[in-house]
């Protein structure tokens, strides 16, 4: 890669480094995990800088390229460590931690995969129907089915947590 791209590469992901890693928790709702599957569609992108910078729109494409990471990643849960039992010490609580972000984890922990990741596409990153069935590779139906099931999963789970 040239040196005026790999600038230019360097700006592009440091100005959405942050957007990304909210988004990744958000989908699997585990820092670290986040944190590796930034890291692998960063690499991703690098790889295809050339191609992906020639994109309509390159902030949708790599918003594409987090989200499949993600699922990839999702599909295959034999690639994962399963921690075993709690760790010798425990940290002590974060004061600035809402129970309302608790029970939002837990909510978004009760969709599947591609469930949550249209919830969290279209509700909280504001994508359109046309948008997030693009970056999913799905159809806009299935984008529209999938939210209906979703947020009805959602409000029973809500309403369980309020009995």
């Amino acid at each position: 890669m040239r040196h005026a791209d790999t600038v230019q590469f360097h700006e592009f992901v440091s100005a959405r480094m942050e957007r990304w890693r909210r988004s990744a928790y958000l989908l699997c709702q585990d820092w670290h995990t986040a944190d590796d599957i930034v890291s692998v569609m960063v690499g991703k992108l690098y790889d295809h800088w050339r191609r992906v910078r020639e994109a309509d729109n390159v902030d949708a494409y790599a918003q594409r390229m987090l989200t499949r990471t993600w699922l990839n990643e999702a599909r295959r849960p034999w690639r994962r460590e399963l921690p075993h039992g709690e760790p010798p010490d425990s940290a002590l609580p974060d004061p600035s931690a809402s129970v309302d972000r608790e029970s939002l984890a837990r909510l978004l922990r009760s969709l599947g995969p591609r469930q949550r990741a249209v919830i969290v596409l279209r509700f909280y990153l504001d994508h359109t129907v046309e948008e997030t069935a693009s970056i999913l590779g799905i159809s806009e139906g299935t984008v529209k089915s999938q939210s209906a099931r979703a947020l009805a999963t959602l409000r029973l789970s809500a309403d369980s947590l309020r009995a």
